[in-house]
């Protein structure tokens, strides 16, 4: 492996912040020269739409995958939550770092938590899984559409556009903004996405001795919830077009998933849809299996019905 490595990274801060993070991590323990390759994704450039609208959450990835490809860049750092279920020929993830706060938080300036809202009070998330699960804790609230980076969905709340918006925890956590949270969401209360909080290094397939070198950054007990999370998905053809939610735990060998689908119509749409499991995980084929019977389970109560929804 060279010494010598760059990372494609997006340029809004947290992104940076998580490359930086990966850049240091590099440095430590590879003693590699890292520099960073600096992109604006289709992700990033459309924000009049919703991501469900154009193409879901890899139009954020497409652009570093390009780099990756034509050897411009060594590796790419992403919010897992943003890595598509399948990634495309030729890409591998070679590791997945210790998980941040899972969490979604509720930021708002003047209410505590969701409780606290008054009723058609306007709260912002562009995330369907998260409009799902608001409409059904507080059926009485206006969801409105919320895109930009972190800083430009703060600015907007502080705007007065919105009395409260969801964001991901780990993200604000990670920016030293864990003050603007008021509360956060119990993962039972808000099912997260999979991959939520999880930082995901994505390099080419036939890069075998970078492959290696990664694996020892690798988190187990993440790589194998996430593993886990991401099968339910791909089980289900998992996109940001499906208000999914998926989140497992790893203590000793019990997984625990909690999974979710919901319906999207803004009106007259089902309750969710939910199933729990439990089995013993010790190895990747292990977990693939919960997270495809944690899928079975969503089917057997009529996934097939939403997912038609959805599309």
């Amino acid at each position: 492996m060279s010494n010598s490595l760059i990372i494609a990274t997006r340029e809004s801060r947290l992104a940076l912040w998580q490359a930086e993070h990966v850049r240091a991590l590099l440095q430590q323990r590879l003693g590699a020269s890292v520099t960073l390759l600096g992109m604006t994704t289709r992700g990033d450039q459309i924000l009049d739409r919703t991501l469900s609208k154009v193409g879901g959450k890899g139009l954020f990835v497409k652009e570093l995958e390009t780099a990756l490809e034509g050897g411009r860049a060594h590796l790419a750092v992403h919010s897992l939550k943003d890595v598509p279920m399948v990634l495309p020929e030729g890409f591998a993830l070679a590791a997945i770092l210790e998980r941040e706060d899972p969490r979604d938080a509720f930021v708002s300036n003047q209410f505590e938590n969701l409780e606290a809202l008054p009723q058609g009070a306007r709260v912002g998330t562009s995330s369907l899984r998260r409009v799902v699960q608001l409409r059904a804790l507080r059926p009485d609230l206006r969801i409105e559409p919320l895109r930009g980076n972190l800083d430009t969905r703060l600015r907007k709340l502080d705007e007065g556009q919105f009395d409260a918006i969801v964001l991901a925890a780990a993200g604000l956590k990670r920016l030293e903004l864990a003050h603007r949270i008021r509360s956060v969401f119990d993962e039972k209360q808000m099912v997260p996405s999979a991959g939520q909080g999880a930082l995901g290094i994505e390099v080419r397939s036939d890069n075998a001795a970078l492959i290696q070198q990664l694996s020892t950054f690798i988190d187990r007990p993440t790589w194998l919830s996430t593993i886990a999370e991401r099968a339910v998905s791909r089980a289900l053809g998992g996109s940001c077009s499906m208000p999914l939610a998926a989140h497992a735990t790893l203590a000793g060998d019990q997984m625990h998933i909690d999974v979710l689908l919901g319906e999207d119509k803004p009106e007259g749409a089902r309750a969710p849809l939910r199933a729990q499991l439990q089995a013993v995980v010790g190895d990747e084929a292990q977990a693939e299996a919960l997270g495809m019977q944690a899928a079975q389970a969503l089917q057997q109560q009529g996934a097939a019905g939403y997912l038609g929804a959805a599309h």
